[in-house]
This record gives C-alpha cells, sequence and structure tokens, in this order.
C-alpha cells in the first residue's frame, strides 16, 4: 500500500529531515493512502528516514603544561543545621597527564569559580597555559558563533596567574573530554558511600584522594606509566605561580537597619552600634566574614552556613548597653535638672566625692515624682546648705517638712507595667482652687 507514496515521502523527508511519521501519515492519507494502522506506516517511515552520517572527530593531543580544563559537578544535597545547601565539586584536570584537582563548594558563584582556580594552581605548583571551559557564565557573559565575551572577573585572574581561557565549541562535548571523564570518575571512585563530618572534612578527604587514589591510576597513554608519575614530569614545565595569589573575595553592599545586625546568606552578624542605618561592604571569604565601612574593618566573625543564624561580638553588644543605659540616665538627668533646679549643684558636688551618680538621679526621680517639684525644690536647697549631699538627706528633708504640715509622708506605690511606671505626671497648682472659694456666689 505504500509503495505508490514511496518517493513523495522521501521527497519530503529530503525537504523537512525532521517531520514526524504521524504528520506524514496526515499528509499521505490526504493523497489517498489507504493504510488504517498508523503504527505501521510509522514503521516503514523509520527504514525510509536518511540516516544522519556519523560525525568523526580526531584525537586532540596535548603537550605537557599546554592545557587544563575545568568543569562543575552537582553532587546532590547536605544538611547544615537548619539549612539545605547544595553541593558543587569544581575539578581541574590536567590534560596531558590527567592529574585532577577536586574540590567542593555549597554553590558556583564567581568568588568560588575563582577560588578553585587559585586552590588547584597551588595544588599543581605550577600554571597550565591553557585552561578550557564550556559556556558557563563565570566564564563567558554573552556568545555569537565564536566571537565570546568573557567574564571580566575571570580575565582579571587569568592575566594575574598568565593562562589563557580558551571556550569549547557548543555541543562539542569531546573537547573536553578529559574532564568529562574525570567527573564520572569521581562519581564512581570517590563519592560512593562516602561520610564526612562538614565541607572542611569532604576537601581533605578529596585532597587525600588526589593525591593517593587518583594519582595512582594507569595512566591512559601507556599501561606501564602512572598519572602521579607524569604529572610529577608535567610540574616541571607548568607556569611559575605569582608572588601573591589572586584576590578571591565576595563582596557585597548591604544595609544595616535599625539593629547593627547586617543579613548575609540568611545569617545575622553584629557590627558596631554607630553603623545603624549606613550601607557597609561585607567580605566574604569560606571561613570568615569581614565588614568594612569608610576603608576599615569594623567587624569580623566566624562565617556559618546556617540558616537564620545569629552571630554576635560580645564587644558590639557590652558597647550598646552602656550607649543606652548612658542615654537614659542623661534623660533622666536632664528630667530631674528641669524640675528642680537646685540638683545642679548637688549632683556637681556628689561628682567631685565620687558618688555613684546613676543611683543618685535615679532615687532623686524616685522623690520627684512622690513629692512634687516644689517640695523637691526646697529639700535639696536645705540639703546643699548643711552640705549633705545624698538621696538620703533629701528624703529626710522632705519627711520633716511634711510632719511640720501635719501631713504624712508619701509612701511609694509599687507599679508592675513599666509603661504606666515611666508615665510623667505633672502636679497641677491648687491655688486655683482657693481662688474660686473666695469668689463671691451669684444667684440666679
Amino acid at each position: 500500500m505504500i509503495d505508490p507514496y514511496i518517493a513523495v515521502i522521501r521527497q519530503q523527508l529530503e525537504k523537512y529531515p525532521d517531520l514526524h511519521a504521524s504528520r506524514l501519515y496526515q499528509m499521505m492519507c490526504e493523497r489517498g493512502y489507504p493504510g488504517r494502522s498508523d503504527g505501521h506506516f510509522r514503521r516503514m517511515i523509520a527504514q525510509l528516514r536518511p540516516r544522519k552520517v556519523p560525525e568523526p572527530f580526531a584525537r586532540l593531543d596535548m603537550l605537557p603544561g599546554e592545557q587544563g580544563q575545568m568543569d562543575w559537578a552537582h553532587f546532590g544535597k547536605v544538611q547544615v543545621g537548619r539549612a539545605t545547601r547544595p553541593l558543587y565539586a569544581h575539578l581541574i584536570t590536567l590534560s596531558w597527564s590527567r592529574m585532577i584537582f577536586l574540590k567542593f563548594f555549597y554553590n558556583m558563584e564567581m568568588s568560588n569559580f575563582l577560588r578553585g582556580h587559585v586552590d588547584a594552581f597551588d595544588f599543581f605548583g605550577g600554571v597550565p597555559r591553557k585552561i578550557l571551559y564550556d559556556n558557563l557564565k563565570s566564564a563567558c557573559i554573552e556568545r555569537h558563533g565564536r566571537a565570546a565575551r568573557f567574564n571580566e572577573d575571570l580575565l582579571q585572574a587569568a592575566s594575574h596567574y598568565g593562562f589563557e581561557p580558551v571556550l569549547a565549541n557548543p555541543r562539542r562535548g569531546n573537547e573536553k573530554g578529559r574532564v568529562e571523564r574525570s567527573v564520572r570518575y569521581v562519581r564512581t571512585s570517590f563519592w560512593p558511600a562516602r561520610e564526612f563530618r562538614d565541607l572542611d572534612d569532604l576537601n581533605d578527604q578529596a585532597l587525600h584522594w588526589c593525591l593517593r587514589i587518583s594519582a595512582a591510576r594507569r595512566w591512559p597513554d601507556d599501561d606501564k606509566a602512572k598519572v602521579g608519575a607524569q604529572f610529577a614530569e608535567e610540574k616541571k614545565v607548568l607556569r611559575a605561580l605569582p608572588a601573591t595569589p589572586h584576590e578571591t573575595i565576595d563582596r557585597k553592599q548591604v544595609r544595616v537597619g535599625r539593629t547593627p545586625y547586617i543579613r548575609f546568606d540568611t545569617n545575622d552578624y553584629s557590627v558596631p552600634w554607630q553603623h545603624v542605618r549606613s550601607t557597609v561592604t561585607v567580605l566574604a571569604e569560606p571561613h570568615r566574614i569581614r565588614i568594612a565601612a569608610n576603608g576599615s574593618i569594623i567587624a569580623e566573625h566566624k562565617r556559618s552556613f546556617d540558616r537564620r543564624v545569629t552571630v554576635e561580638d560580645p564587644r558590639h553588644l557590652e558597647d550598646l548597653r552602656e550607649v543606652k543605659r548612658r542615654a537614659r540616665q542623661g534623660a533622666g538627668t536632664h528630667r530631674l535638672t528641669q524640675a528642680v533646679p537646685a540638683v545642679q549643684l548637688m549632683l556637681q558636688r556628689a561628682g567631685e566625692r565620687g558618688q555613684n551618680m546613676g543611683s543618685l538621679v535615679n532615687k532623686l526621680l524616685e522623690l520627684l515624682n512622690m513629692y512634687g517639684a516644689e517640695s523637691l525644690q526646697l529639700a535639696v536647697t536645705e540639703a546643699n546648705d548643711a552640705d549633705r549631699i545624698g538621696a538620703g538627706p533629701v528624703r529626710m528633708c522632705l519627711e520633716a517638712n511634711c510632719r511640720a504640715l501635719g501631713r504624712t509622708p508619701p509612701r511609694p506605690v509599687p507599679i508592675s507595667n513599666p509603661k504606666a511606671r515611666d508615665v510623667t505626671v505633672a502636679a497641677m497648682d491648687l491655688a486655683i482652687y482657693d481662688a474660686l472659694k473666695d469668689e463671691p456666689n451669684e444667684q440666679p
């Protein structure tokens, strides 16, 4: 049944190589194809569809020290306290010796991308002349054909170490097959049944594996040679390391709120109280967090990869408590001296004699609330005249004046609510009621 339509089918497949068999079936039915089973039609189309010619690949031979290949690999998630963090492996493989450097990170941010390079170069004891990448954003910002715009941070690192970043062609995994095979090798040789306490412990185990297990495997180009021995030869021709390593600090501008804390990576870190409501710079490294303002470091903490953890420096909190205490004391002193001017002389004499100023102010404020400003002014003046400095002599004067007027000295009433306790009630002048009493009554 399909024989009369084979020529048309071949013509359509040559014109549209990706044309689905279901669409071809509809087109042939419109031309009179009598078959009722599209399954048999599909099997016939599979035989008629032109086969793509397999693309051959040339073997890529490298010279010692010529090239390294870099790639990321995802290894699931790990629990860090209350946080669930993804785990990524940063691999660089030397193309000639196949020596592998392996290090794990919690993310693939630019700082960790560069930090992996710096640690790899230290591990190798030198730098290859080229490093091959795929089209990851850390290496290539945008690409149009062979024209590519590299990441500026990568170019700075390449200039510092003297290597050339090179991009593999899209959909050409064979060009970076050495690091791709290294990823598979890590998944089968290192990762299975691996237990570790934290990220540092995992990286220590990875370093030991690179030096002992990976380096002891057979070299693919010669069954009698080992990767470690070939790496020793390649190390001799690597570029020398610069005098100082490249900076790999993660910098971020953050805003300090009303409280002296900044939030970074879901965690809060304390800063000196003088920097509230300001913008500071966070300098993040794998093991510490530094906070800078106006060109100087204002705080340093151990970095936490947990979630919603508050990391504090006791000195920051102590300074804040001291400032708040002085502020409360200053507000109380201002209120006291405004209501009772004679208190200024008493406070001056108390300071000269080394008395506790905060305690004296608090006790005089209690007396002010109990007796009022006029009575306290009179009592403080009497105590000053007698050179008797302190809340006790003032209280004795107040009680003696009350008894002389035939009144009972007031007793403090405990108030449990701190908001109600701190409310200031201004005493009213009761002389207005005496004036009302002296006025004649008007009869309607």
